[in-house]
């Protein structure tokens, strides 16, 4: 039987932030109702059909800690069925409306989108139990997907003032993965595919006034220690220096798939590729090694854009108009050029079609790429990585799902392709080459610029403020000398940890939410500060008054995440730089 022609790694982030008891509509937990509904639980329903076939769907899945802690809490159980049965019952009125006035098309849709989420609500409540993490953790128990990891909220990494705080992130992140997965996590989704190499590095002076350039480590030698294998980076961030030869020469790993790897010759200048796996970094002899897969523009771009790729089909459902009451959708795309109002009535039958033209149609694709690709057979198999945001399938892309699960059907029937996940491609193939990458995110321009601009400059004064103090409370009192100095610390690193989250950023930059986020970080900040001078003060022997342990209470309450955090983490740096 001849050998595949190479590898196909898709790869899905799912990251809804932190909304639970944070307003629900148009922004806070409809957020995570929403992306659940339409994404996850539909990902998940492809994932099973083709299980159904005997087909392992070998998919990358990765649920971001912050959003593991939320599925897992009492209140979305409850809410989200609520959710669930509210849209049932919109679908059910609409159904009655369309009827009522003749519109029987309309009534036909309406009725789909009631049988949609009885079907959803009949799948969390009795086929999972209510418990959406136990059925992730179930495929990958069974080999079906792999489940990887994220940085605790989703923090910028880059941008943090504090190693501690990068380490306080992914340290969190691992701890919420062993907790519900039941074991380590191989690879992590780095925020917003962000990275810095190892460098002197000062925060941006107009925030924080002109410093002196201070040692940091390379974000792949927190990876790296904290036992994670690989992460994703975006294609224009293999621009950095050229490969360097090396070798695995130690076997024992501690638990990661490598054990320390050598340099074998001196730097050379062979062609980089987005089809081969790499080591990273220039410090790499002393740290646990840490790979980099690329992602693949082609196909990238075939699936997440609107203009040039699949989901602006004329067929395919339109997002932006709804009907109201109930927000529920009844329209194709159309045609780019029409305005809302003018949009045609959607048709099931003529997406499904364009689904499978758009699904071999990606197989071409994938197969061509890697016909095309650089062969070596002393390097790695080639292999196409095509990451992609989780909710682009179902919420964004009505369709997604149809289309994944075609794809990914026959990509596994066709033996030219092998369809894997990163951990099982890296077990076979070995890099055999480092690279040292450059500071970059796959944000606009490949840089920090949606993350650090004008509109959102105020955030990160307050972040490095809230870090600086973090700092001060744990090396003045660690994590507290008894129970109730311990939950005000503890408190205080949880806000610290919300305060940092990328999201809120994001969500100003690109005006789809400035309000809130804005509102979100004057929550977390205060919040912050609140906790923290309350653990001073009663370290300090000051008397607290009840109002003020009900307040600690009531935050306690809302933002319940993280039981395991150790404030310890941001003090305590592994190896730190030199």
């Amino acid at each position: 039987m001849s050998q595949p022609l190479g590898s196909f790694c898709l790869v899905l982030h799912g990251h809804i932030p932190y909304v639970l008891g944070h307003s629900t509509w148009p922004h806070g937990s409809q957020m995570l109702y929403d992306a659940v509904a339409d994404s996850h639980m539909t990902v998940l329903q492809a994932v099973e059909n083709l299980g159904y076939e005997g087909i392992r769907a070998q998919i990358a899945i990765g649920i971001t800690p912050v959003m593991m802690e939320q599925l897992a809490d009492d209140r979305f159980k409850e809410w989200f069925i609520h959710y669930l049965q509210a849209k049932r019952h919109d679908a059910e009125a609409n159904e009655a409306e369309f009827r009522s006035r003749g519109d029987l098309h309309l009534a036909y849709l309406a009725e789909r989108w009631r049988g949609h989420y009885d079907h959803l609500l009949e799948k969390f409540r009795s086929t999972y139990d209510c418990d959406l993490l136990g059925a992730f953790r179930w495929h990958q128990d069974v080999g079906n997907i792999e489940i990887i990891t994220s940085a605790a909220t989703h923090g910028y990494l880059p941008l943090l003032h504090e190693d501690g705080s990068i380490q306080a992130q992914l340290m969190q992140g691992v701890a919420v993965y062993e907790r519900h997965m039941g074991r380590r996590p191989r690879g992590c989704w780095l925020p917003e595919c962000a990275y810095r190499p190892a460098c002197k590095w000062a925060p941006p002076p107009h925030i924080a006034g002109t410093q002196t350039p201070y040692p940091r480590k390379g974000i792949e030698e927190f990876l790296g220690e904290n036992g994670i294998d690989y992460f994703i980076v975006d294609t224009h961030m293999l621009a950095g220096g050229d490969p360097l030869p090396v070798r695995v020469e130690d076997t024992e790993t501690l638990g990661k798939r490598w054990g320390r790897i050598r340099r074998i010759g001196e730097t050379v200048h062979w062609l980089k590729t987005p089809r081969r796996p790499y080591f990273v970094g220039t410090r790499f002899e002393d740290h646990p090694p840490v790979v980099a897969l690329v992602r693949d523009d082609e196909t990238s771009l075939k699936v997440w854009s609107g203009e040039h790729g699949y989901p602006g089909d004329f067929e395919y459902l339109e997002f932006h108009k709804k009907h109201i009451p109930g927000d529920l959708r009844y329209w194709c795309v159309s045609d780019e050029r029409n305005d809302l109002a003018s949009k045609r009535h959607y048709s099931p039958d003529n997406a499904a079609r364009r689904v499978e033209e758009h699904a071999g149609n990606f197989l071409f694709i994938v197969k061509t790429t890697l016909q095309h690709a650089p062969r070596d057979e002393s390097k790695p198999q080639p292999v196409v990585v095509s990451p992609f945001d989780a909710e682009l399938f179902g919420h964004w892309w009505h369709e997604g799902p149809w289309w994944l699960e075609k794809a990914l059907r026959w990509m596994h029937q066709d033996p030219d392709i092998d369809v894997s996940t990163p951990s099982r491609y890296l077990a076979q193939h070995t890099p055999t080459e480092a690279v040292s990458l450059p500071e970059g995110s796959w944000g606009a321009g490949g840089k920090h610029w949606v993350w650090l601009n004008s509109e959102v400059d105020w955030t990160w004064k307050r972040i490095y403020e809230a870090e600086r103090e973090m700092q001060g409370l744990v090396r003045a009192h660690g994590a507290g000398h008894d129970a109730a100095a311990a939950a005000a610390i503890q408190q205080a690193a949880r806000e610290l940890l919300l305060l940092q989250a990328s999201d809120w950023q994001f969500l100003m930059t690109t005006r789809s939410a400035p309000d809130y986020a804005g509102s979100r970080i004057h929550c977390h900040y205060s919040d912050f500060r609140r906790c923290a001078a309350l653990a001073r003060r009663y370290c300090a022997g000051e008397t607290i008054e009840q109002w003020e342990w009900d307040e600690l209470g009531n935050i306690q309450g809302r933002d319940r995440l993280f039981p395991d955090v150790d404030p310890l983490w941001f003090r305590d740096i592994r190896r730190p730089s030199l």
